[in-house]
């Protein structure tokens, strides 16, 4: 019986082992597209843009009571709402993806959702579903769809929370209650779903509860049962597929398998009265930073409530796409580049690690200069002009395996007006010399 019970435990310890290498496995499959991505669209759409406030949280803080926020409803018209123009915007960024709100923290949905009458479908005077015909342009474009859902719904009766200094109830003394909130939000996830189909998830609002309270395992059960390639972000208290640092750029290159950072063109997600507009270098710049560091950027715009975008945010999106047309061979389907410390400033590399890409900042030319590169150099271009350029080695001592530093001078007549991409072609994949000098 002993001997049994211990090729029972084996079997089904084989059998997990495998199991998880499996998945693994499948995870790593259908994230590459993501990785590859690199760049994506959020879209903050919803009636908060009526008054040009803070989406949801201007009730939930007290800076608007509950009911002059709902007013809202009766000016939200998409009067001039045109999937076609946007797709064809986004798709003119570069971006791979985009990412629209469904529903919001406030409960509005932006769809014609059957679990309830808070839509704007239902509820606005739009009368129509933003997200389908949104889905189809961008799929028509070969740009992946994104669905943002907030698991916190701020309007909903049976939700505790509310405002940010009062609940409805406590989940331990009403769980019957609780329960009826988790079959309305799970209903909306199901048909979001079941009607659109979205390639990536973007969930919000998990830090209010649990991953038990959520049902987090069971959320991201049904989303892949529906569309098993579906990926997830990492707010869904531990069940999801990548990372999702909001605004602050990290520093040093995080550790996580895939991350994105997202980010505002203002200050704000919707459409506010905020003219702190980052210009166009500032977001080619944020933007390299990320996808050096292994990572995407998701660049948000919030349209008006009659469907048009604010023209800041079109010149932006304009601007980073001709950049990427100029310079996408260094941002595309590449992988994060050399550690700190071997060049000052953001680098790529190509999937076989054999083409190294270099940014640099600043419009006056001159040298500049990689360390450590143990390879022999074979082609140096400037992206966007195919300018050729040449190498010079200095320190390079025959008695010491030590590679010497690589300078290169880059005229100031090639110079991108926002970011200059050298291209640097190695004779093998790139090798570094992680030494401390001398004889080592």
């Amino acid at each position: 019986m002993k001997k049994l019970l211990i090729a029972f435990v084996l079997l089904v310890s084989l059998t997990t082992n495998a199991q998880q290498k499996t998945d693994a496995g499948t995870i790593k499959d259908k994230m590459q597209w993501f990785a590859d991505a690199k760049l994506g669209i959020f879209i903050h759409a919803g009636i908060y843009a009526v008054n040009g406030i803070d989406e949801s949280w201007s009730f939930h803080n007290k800076k608007i009571t509950y009911a002059d926020y709902m007013k809202q409803l009766k000016g939200f018209t998409l009067k001039n709402y045109d999937p076609v123009a946007w797709a064809d915007l986004i798709q003119e960024s570069g971006a791979r993806y985009s990412v629209i709100t469904t529903k919001h923290h406030d409960g509005v949905s932006m769809y014609d959702t059957k679990m309830n009458k808070l839509s704007i479908v239902q509820a606005t005077p739009a009368k129509k579903d933003m997200i389908k015909p949104f889905f189809d342009e961008l799929r028509k474009r070969n740009i992946k769809c994104g669905a943002y859902f907030s698991l916190l719904d701020w309007s909903h009766p049976d939700y505790p929370g509310f405002l940010n200094d009062s609940s409805r109830y406590k989940i331990a003394n009403d769980y019957e209650r609780w329960n009826r909130y988790r079959s309305f939000f799970q209903g909306q996830i199901k048909e979001i779903n079941s009607m659109f189909k979205p390639d990536l998830w973007w969930f919000d609002g998990d830090w209010e509860r649990s991953a038990e309270e959520w049902e987090s395992q069971k959320v991201r059960s049904l989303i892949l049962a529906g569309n098993a390639n579906a990926i997830i972000n990492g707010r869904l208290q531990g069940y999801g597929d990548y990372d999702t640092p909001e605004q602050n750029f990290p520093v040093s290159r995080p550790k996580f398998n895939w991350w994105e950072l997202c980010m505002t063109t203002n200050d704000n997600w919707g459409f506010h009265h905020d003219n702190n507009w980052k210009t166009p270098y500032e977001v080619i710049s944020i933007f390299v930073d990320a996808v050096s560091n292994g990572g995407n950027l998701l660049l948000d715009m919030g349209p008006k409530e009659d469907g048009t975008i604010p023209a800041e945010q079109v010149n932006v999106l304009k601007e980073l796409g001709a950049w990427n047309k100029r310079n996408g061979e260094a941002i595309f389907n590449t992988i994060g580049g050399l550690p700190q410390g071997h060049f000052y400033g953001p680098t790529t590399l190509s999937k076989d690690s054999t083409t190294l890409y270099l940014f640099l900042h600043g419009s006056s030319g001159g040298n500049i200069m990689i360390k450590g590169l143990d390879n022999k150099i074979q082609d140096i271009t400037v992206l966007g002009s195919n300018t050729k350029l040449a190498p010079k080695v200095v320190g390079k001592i025959s008695w010491s395996p030590v590679p010497g530093l690589v300078y290169i001078n880059v005229p100031q007549n090639v110079l991108d007006k926002y970011i200059t991409v050298v291209k640097v072609k190695l004779d093998k994949p790139v090798k570094l010399y992680r030494g401390q000098g001398g004889l080592n």
